[in-house]
């Protein structure tokens, strides 16, 4: 992903129009403020293709701060009035695929996708995805986290976080209140996001995301009127269980929720994957992270495999390459630094 251009200060703006002007930010000084023009391109470049339009009769300005820990970039954003537009045009297949957890600081702003909106208050977040249409309104000067992150990293398969997305999850209701102010720590303290132990923490915040997610999804659903969705959900809880299972093949699945294979496979068909890949996939980004963890230097790499399943080593090796393009040994290297450096 190209990294955001620092945005460059608006000629004829001063330190009182910047909407976040004396203001902490992350433990960092200020970013300079930025004009329309300036601010829709660093958007673009560093998260997706953007359409931006100033809104409330206000000349616009924005400043932007950014951090990225691996595969993962957050952004801390203050903005006057504007619109977000991502339309069909700026979406094409070969793009690569993500999602974004919007942590409203201050103000207020205004999600729509997938046919929903949610409105979100300062401590309020929602998740969206990049490659749907979607637009943000925010109708006054605001402040947020953005988070973007790749599909890969969440267990959830994309067709259930579809169900949730502009959705509005609380500060001050159910999980919302423990996993809404660990983002809004990790905002608070971007400075110290560049460690050794950045990855581990950011990641906790992810998962995180995705039990308040799976919590979402069964408050919505539940077991009634659609017993292939409940059965389909079972099954994927059951694979993430038991990823450090061996014997975690489709027939052991099958046979473990009362249904045949043909069945089980239907259940996979639904998401553009099959059971096997998805299982695979899975497994080895659990052992992508683990790899990068400090606190699990001093294990092997087949160590780390072994534990989610692959105990194979020359297996292991050429499915990692496959997907990562790196063997996992160079992978851990470029990542994590040497055994007496990681404290």
């Amino acid at each position: 992903m190209a990294a955001a251009p620092t945005p460059r200060p608006q000629a004829d703006s001063t330190a009182a129009a910047s909407p976040a002007h004396g203001q902490a930010w992350g433990g960092q000084p200020a970013p300079p403020p930025a004009d329309l023009g300036t601010w829709t391109e660093s958007i673009s470049q560093a998260v997706v293709p953007l359409d931006i339009e100033a809104t409330g009769g206000v000349e616009f300005s924005g400043q932007l701060l950014q951090a990225t820990v691996e595969d993962v970039a957050l952004f801390e954003l203050a903005t006057t009035p504007h619109i977000v537009h991502r339309t069909a045009a700026h979406i094409s297949d070969e793009d690569a695929r993500f999602y974004k957890i919007s942590l409203q600081l201050s103000g207020q702003a205004i999600l729509e996708q997938d046919g929903r909106t949610a409105t979100l208050r300062p401590g309020d977040l929602a998740i969206y995805d990049t490659h749907r249409p979607y637009r943000l309104h925010f109708p006054e000067p605001n402040r947020a986290l953005v988070v973007l992150f790749p599909h890969e990293l969440s267990d959830l398969p994309p067709d259930e976080v579809a169900k949730v997305t502009a959705t509005a999850f609380a500060h001050d209701e159910g999980l919302g209140r423990i996993i809404n102010p660990f983002f809004r720590e990790l905002a608070r303290n971007m400075d110290q996001l560049a460690g050794t132990h950045a990855a581990r923490l950011v990641h906790s915040g992810l998962d995180l995301l995705m039990t308040m997610l799976s919590q979402e999804l069964h408050r919505q659903h539940g077991t009634v009127g659609d017993p292939a969705r409940s059965l389909a959900q079972e099954v994927r809880e059951y694979i993430i269980a038991r990823l450090g299972d061996e014997d975690l093949t489709p027939a052991a699945i099958a046979k473990a929720h009362y249904i045949s294979l043909r069945h089980l496979y239907t259940i996979f068909s639904n998401q553009e994957t099959t059971v096997s890949a998805w299982i695979r996939s899975r497994r080895l980004e659990h052992i992508r992270r683990d790899l990068t963890d400090p606190l699990l230097a001093d294990q092997t790499v087949l160590a780390i495999a072994s534990r989610w399943g692959l105990r194979d080593a020359s297996h292991f090796s050429r499915v990692f390459k496959a997907e990562f393009g790196t063997s996992p040994t160079a992978y851990r290297r470029a990542h994590l630094p040497p055994l007496n450096e990681a404290g």
